[in-house]
């Protein structure tokens, strides 16, 4: 899904992740690819090229709690996303659980999740209750059940985002209620917003595998090409 412009905040950003038409640039100005349009997402035909400079947007911390997989991974996914996102929500119910069995699992793939809500408060309540499940370490839990099939529709409330933490078994709730309106939450959801528009994001859900730009909701090939091409390619550099 893409916001209007309108609703962005006013950047430069060196980089475009969004919806709309390819641009074409140098390394030095916008990196190009092709990006889905509202609506079905649309099989992307052509590998768009890495990036190497994107790169270091991975966190590589082993102690993230919005992160799965070995923090020394030779591919890192860097999923930007909102929990009211309906496409967000079929990537996380259709794609994802593929990805970590065939790619996290065998020590290939670590995925970085970063909160980037762009349709309003609600988006944001849901993305600081997110980063109150990780300090409880049951943000996967919470990411689970927030996007399960037909929880988007009912809201994200505070009552409704109790529930859902509940739900995700975080343990102690009174502590989530404080986490989840706390400066370190508002903080820590700017930050990675901050980080997706400095890349141009407009749209969720937006990636980068290993510098690589990826935007909405693919296909399993689109992502399993990606990644076994960085794949490939961090071999070939390990070979040196």
């Amino acid at each position: 899904m893409s916001v209007s412009k309108k609703s962005m905040k006013s950047k430069t950003a060196p980089y475009l992740i969004g919806a709309g038409v390819a641009v074409v640039a140098t390394l030095a100005g916008l990196a190009s690819y092709a990006a889905t349009k509202p609506g079905p997402p649309a099989v992307v035909e052509q590998q768009v090229a890495a990036y190497p400079e994107l790169e270091k947007y991975a966190r590589r911390d082993a102690a993230d709690p919005l992160a799965v997989g070995r923090a020394d991974a030779p591919v890192v996914m860097l999923e930007y996303a909102d929990f009211a996102c309906g496409y967000c929500g079929k990537f996380a119910r259709d794609i994802e659980p593929a990805l970590i069995e065939k790619y996290v699992e065998a020590g290939v793939l670590r995925i970085e999740w970063r909160n980037f809500p762009i349709f309003g408060e609600e988006s944001e309540r849901a993305a600081r209750a997110s980063w109150a499940a990780g300090r409880q370490s049951r943000f996967w839990q919470f990411h689970k059940a927030a996007y399960a099939e037909g929880a988007k529709e009912r809201g994200f409330a505070k009552d409704r985002l109790l529930a859902l933490a509940r739900e995700a078994g975080v343990p102690d709730l009174d502590r989530f209620g404080r986490d989840l309106d706390s400066a370190g939450a508002r903080a820590a959801v700017t930050a990675d917003q901050e980080q997706g528009w400095s890349l141009g994001a407009t749209s969720t859900p937006s990636f980068l595998v290993n510098g690589r730009p990826i935007a909405g909701a693919q296909p399993m090939e689109t992502f399993a090409s990606a990644i076994e091409s960085a794949h490939a390619s961090a071999r070939r550099g390990a070979a040196k």
